[in-house]
């Protein structure tokens, strides 16, 4: 049995251990080729990208377009850069930030607004939005006379010249270098009322509202001469109190009774005694107060509760309740001399004057 056994073994092949694959080895020139093409690869794709950055940024083969952009608030740059963005003037806003920021374009730009185009590199991009720029947009804006603070600021802020609050903002909290405005208290937008003369201005959309009021202030201080001041000093009012008496007159006016409307207020003003008993009684300075729209009413003249309601308070309101222009402030300066009380609008669209209350009342009563 025992040789049996040995004999099967013996016949039986000879197992030999397994040996692993040995993967087969890549030449050197493989290994190169990848190499070579993975780096051309990624070069490639490099150029693309450094290409149209660099298109971007020196302004080639962009689709031509033109955009009007809005410097709201010099400090927030990054609105300016979205609106680059979205106006298909710069396709990369981070890398206009780098560049702005690398050359001091981001601390040039000015509030305003400006006309740009995609032919534009960033540096003509950043040069026209500066203060400088000769594609800021400019506007003419005609402020006419009587027009008061309020629709003065309306009027700029329909045209794109500023906002109605930075406005108030500005008329009520700077102090502006002018002599005529030393007494007059911070804190109220109305303050300026009678000082922003009325005129045809041009001013640039998205102007600084510190300006757009200055340039009306200049004007007023240039129309109001020393010799028209000496004038007023005559008379023993200050400025704002003649302005006050000329911007009532503005109001009241029909355009050719200035000066006769002149005679009536400082009738009523001189003599406490007579006529309407110092009373001055003109609506439009209740008008003043009211809301825009609503029209003054014979019970206003004792519900409105307001210093400018001139039937309950005697003498002048507190100030002007309109900006008025040269001719009602001569007029107030040279009123015609009559014994006029009273006047009223008649169907000819023109005021008839009276000495009377009696023959000022026949007129209404016809």
């Amino acid at each position: 049995m025992q040789r049996d056994t040995k004999r099967r073994r013996s016949e039986e092949p000879e197992r030999r251990p397994s040996t692993p694959r040995r993967r087969r080895k890549r030449s050197p020139f493989a290994n190169s080729m990848v190499y070579i093409v993975t780096v051309c690869a990624i070069s490639i794709v490099l150029a693309a990208v450094g290409w149209s950055l660099a298109n971007d940024m020196l302004a080639l083969n962009k689709a031509e377009t033109t955009a009007t952009i809005t410097v709201a608030d010099e400090n927030d740059f990054g609105a300016v850069v979205d609106q680059l963005k979205t106006n298909h003037i710069i396709k990369y806003k981070g890398l206009f930030r780098i560049f702005a920021a690398a050359t001091g374009g981001d601390e040039e730009i000015a509030q305003g607004t400006y006309v740009v185009d995609s032919d534009m590199d960033y540096r003509a991009i950043l040069n026209n939005l500066s203060s400088n720029s000769a594609s800021r947009k400019e506007i003419e804006v005609t402020i006419t006379e009587g027009m008061t603070v309020r629709q003065i600021f309306e009027l700029l802020e329909k045209q794109g010249v500023s906002t109605v609050e930075k406005l108030n903002d500005m008329a009520a909290n700077h102090d502006y270098a002018f002599s005529f405005l030393q007494d007059i208290p911070l804190g109220e937008s109305n303050r300026l009322e009678g000082y922003l003369f009325p005129d045809t201005y041009k001013f640039y959309m998205g102007e600084d509202p510190k300006y757009v009021i200055n340039k009306m202030l200049v004007n007023f201080d240039s129309r109001v001469t020393d010799e028209i001041r000496a004038q007023i000093e005559e008379t023993g009012y200050s400025i704002r109190e003649l302005l006050t008496i000329a911007s009532m007159i503005e109001k009241e006016t029909d355009g050719t009774d200035r000066a006769n409307i002149a005679s009536v207020i400082y009738n009523r003003l001189n003599n406490p005694s007579g006529g309407t008993a110092g009373f001055l009684n003109i609506d439009a300075t209740i008008q003043y107060v009211l809301p825009e729209g609503e029209v003054v009413s014979e019970e206003d003249y004792h519900t409105v509760q307001s210093p400018y309601n001139t039937y309950e308070n005697k003498g002048l309101p507190p100030g002007p309740i309109a900006n008025p222009g040269m001719e009602s402030i001569m007029a107030a300066l040279n009123p015609n001399s009559t014994n006029y009380y009273y006047y009223a609008l008649g169907d000819d669209d023109l005021h008839h004057f009276f000495s009377s209350y009696s023959a000022f009342q026949a007129f209404l009563n016809s």
